[in-house]
């Protein structure tokens, strides 16, 4: 069958589309991708050359996806010519190309999120600042925020306002911390995620000929989820489009909700203005929910103001009506979601991947894995720690990358004593004074250490003048083998393996069947390299593919016989049969955080709408009466997204409230008799049309605790911690702040949800 006829009138009509600028406003499951995947490839079909076309999304999953589909339709060969992947994927590339037009090597390092906030933990400590004012996540979001505005160095020191700001927030040496940090990443031949972008707008702002050539060469331009963009990337398309303006945005307003990662609604809000001939499409037409999801969805959606104006229908059946549950706690919730699967599962021969449980919070998953379990229903968690930032292949990971570039400082640090070979944290800081003196890398100074005055004695210097060795041969065999078998090198002489033995416990069982696994995984990228376009087999080919690697793609739906527990961020783009909504309360959905402007406010109620529109046949909404929050039993009031549901489409199963308990210590007759007159306050009843108006006198809680100063609070991810019942275990997740930080950790007897503040945590490494 043609691809053409597969496509309905109004996607034919974007895919025809050839020249001039055009907007797809794309509803849920209205088939963006297919109409965004057979434009390309009938661009191509109509001899547009594939190198001239370049694809822009904010996954490798969806790049892979849509690849495929291309080469379905016009062959496997000319689809390798496709400039296609993610924003950073694909600017790391051009920064590959033209990174000494910068001062960079063409083979920097790319720091992800925690390389960079080592990095920043590491300028705080030389500084010599109060880590409790200067906390390293803190800053590090302070960081990514300029540079996604395009805030330099520079430009934070002429610009009165934010230093004020700054000064005003009890955090003064901010510019300094910024300045060095990039000094840093410069020196070490290092680029942040943020700086894959901010280094492209330099690029194409202080090289005119650089900005030329890439206009040239992208003639026709397409960007998938438009809406999620951030300035940067905004600005980075605008200049690439510029000459052409053939440039194709697929989104959808409704369901941008990456505000906190940097996204700009408006940018897809105001495309018009950028482009006043441009063409608008609009896919309507939802191919995935039954009529009740989708008018259900649309009831809520409508009530936000700020929006572009399209309708979302559905020619599939009306289907059952979207069940309303109100339940007692959020231990009963689990329950009933455990007993709802188990039965729809029985009525219906069902699969558990036909299921998935979204929260707002991953602090939410708590009571339904227990619910889960008992109930012998296997489920699987999405967003927790990814595999590449587990110690171990970190570890790994650091020896790797130093064979390509010696001077990335967070990688020598990692493993300058790992496996320990006596070379400790005073040697590390003269090492890092010297080199700080001299204007070089730490590898540098140990390279020449040999030679220069350093307050290090002779053994010490030795055994840093082996590990230069050790490294440089690893670079020679390196040269005549491929990442494979590099990475197996490195394991077997760095003795990795061996120290993990160890002890044999199931924890270091399981640290090296990742390793192993890591191995396995290069050899799978070998094996996919030789069959692309590019067939690199390197080293550096294989780290730049981890590093860019999001989080996104590691969440494939329906990958196994499980449930799926997700939050609703990590939701967007999949689909499931049964969906049921967990924790629809005021101040945890929405999030109390994000109440007190309409802005966040109406992204909170985007969010809910994606959460609705990932459900094809049924969706639960559920809410408590009381539910247990840092560790406290607190009464719940109904979500105001609830309330703002069309009843028409709503199957409300609201069991009937339990009895008042009656005070079995106080006797009310002791206080007199009753008073006929007496003044009786009762809380009026809100009937379920009524919109929920929040009180005025809300106040923020405080996370101060009144014994913070005992509590260990310099905690991190990857962290191996010591409990006094549990023993010691590795910190796979962090959620909160201060000591009402909950963290998620690996023991040996498995994983533990604690409460920082009452978990009495001490830091082994």
């Amino acid at each position: 069958m043609n691809y053409i006829d597969t496509l309905n009138p109004e996607q034919q009509q974007a895919v025809f589309h050839k020249e001039g600028p055009m907007m797809i406003i794309a509803g849920a499951g209205s088939g963006k991708t297919r109409v965004l995947t057979y434009r390309i490839a009938h661009l191509m079909a109509n001899e547009i050359d594939p190198f001239n076309i370049l694809a822009l999304t904010f996954t490798n999953k969806a790049a892979r996806e849509m690849k495929d589909r291309i080469a379905s339709v016009v062959g496997q060969s000319e689809t390798k010519n496709l400039w296609m992947g993610t924003f950073h994927s694909v600017f790391a590339r051009i920064l590959r190309f033209e990174a000494d037009k910068l001062g960079f090597p063409s083979n920097f390092t790319i720091y992800d999120t925690q390389d960079a906030e080592r990095l920043l933990g590491q300028v705080i400590k030389e500084m010599q600042l109060d880590k409790d004012l200067y906390k390293t996540k803190q800053v590090a979001a302070r960081i990514s925020k300029f540079k996604n505005n395009l805030i330099t160095v520079r430009a934070y020191f002429n610009n009165p306002e934010l230093i004020e700001a700054d000064v005003m927030n009890k955090r003064p040496k901010m510019g300094e911390i910024y300045r060095n940090y990039v000094d840093r990443c410069f020196r070490a031949g290092a680029m942040d995620f943020d700086d894959l972008l901010l280094r492209t707008n330099e690029l194409l702002t202080r090289f005119p000929e650089v900005l030329a050539k890439y206009q040239d060469r992208f003639r026709y331009i397409l960007v998938d989820e438009y809406q999620d963009t951030n300035h940067s990337q905004y600005l980075i398309v605008k200049a690439l489009a510029d000459r052409f303006q053939n440039i194709c945005v697929v989104g959808d307003d409704a369901q941008s909700i990456y505000a906190f990662r940097g996204a700009n609604i408006q940018n897809i809000l105001s495309y018009q203005k950028d482009y006043p001939d441009c063409t608008i499409y609009k896919l309507e037409q939802n191919y995935r929910s039954t009529q009740n999801i989708v008018n259900a969805a649309n009831s809520v959606i409508n009530k936000n103001k700020v929006k572009l104006d399209k309708k979302l229908w559905t020619a599939n059946d009306s289907g059952e009506k979207v069940t309303v549950m109100q339940l007692l706690s959020d231990a009963e919730e689990g329950r009933f979601i455990a007993d709802s699967i188990f039965d729809n599962k029985m009525r219906n021969q069902l699969k558990d991947n036909d299921f998935a449980v979204l929260y707002r919070t991953n602090a939410q998953s708590r009571a339904v894995e227990d619910a889960l379990r008992k109930k012998n229903i296997p489920y699987r968690i999405y967003g927790g720690m990814s595999f590449y930032q587990r110690k171990e292949i970190k570890d790994i990971l650091a020896y790797l990358r130093l064979l390509i570039n010696s001077n990335d400082e967070e990688a020598l640090v990692r493993v300058i004593n790992y496996p320990v070979r006596g070379i400790g944290d005073t040697t590390l800081d003269r090492l890092t004074v010297k080199a700080n003196e001299m204007g070089i890398s730490i590898y540098n100074v140990m390279e020449k250490i040999m030679e220069i005055e350093v307050a290090i004695n002779a053994p010490t210097k030795q055994k840093l003048a082996d590990f230069v060795m050790m490294i440089e041969s690893f670079k020679i065999f390196m040269q005549s083998h491929n990442a494979f078998e590099t990475a197996k090198e490195v394991v077997h002489r760095t003795k990795i393996i061996k120290d993990l033995e160890g002890d044999s416990t199931p924890e270091d069982i399981s640290r090296i069947e990742n390793i192993e696994e890591l191995l396995n995984g290069i050899q799978d990228f070998i094996a996919v390299q030789s069959e692309s376009d590019e067939n690199d087999l390197s080293l550096a080919a294989f780290l730049q593919t981890v590093t860019l690697s999001t989080d996104l793609d590691h969440k494939e739906a329906g990958d196994d016989t499980s449930v799926t527990l997700m939050t609703v961020h990590m939701a967007k783009g999949l689909e499931f049969p049964f969906v049921y909504i967990a924790g629809l309360e005021e101040g945890l959905f929405p999030s109390a955080m994000n109440m007190n402007t309409r802005e966040d406010l109406e992204e909170e109620r985007r969010l809910f709408y994606v959460a609705l529109t990932r459900a094809e046949k049924k969706a639960f909404l559920l809410h408590t009466q009381m539910r247990f929050r840092w560790g406290k039993l607190t009464d719940c009031e109904p979500s105001r997204f609830l309330i703002e549901l069309d009843e028409s489409f709503l199957d409300v199963q609201t069991p009937l409230k339990p009895e008042p308990r009656k005070n079995l210590f106080i006797d009310e007759d002791i206080f007199g008799e009753p008073s006929s007159n007496k003044i009786r306050f009762e809380k009026p009843e809100r009937k379920p049309t009524e919109r929920f108006q929040p009180p005025k006198n809300l106040k923020k809680v405080s996370n101060s605790v009144s014994n913070l100063d005992q509590i260990e609070t310099d905690i991190q991810v990857g962290n191996t911690v010591e409990h006094a019942r549990f023993g010691k275990g590795e910190v796979l997740t962090m959620e909160g702040t201060g000591a009402n930080t909950k963290l998620t950790i690996q023991f040996a007897e498995g994983t533990k949800n604690l409460l920082l503040q009452f978990a009495k945590l001490k830091v082994i490494k």
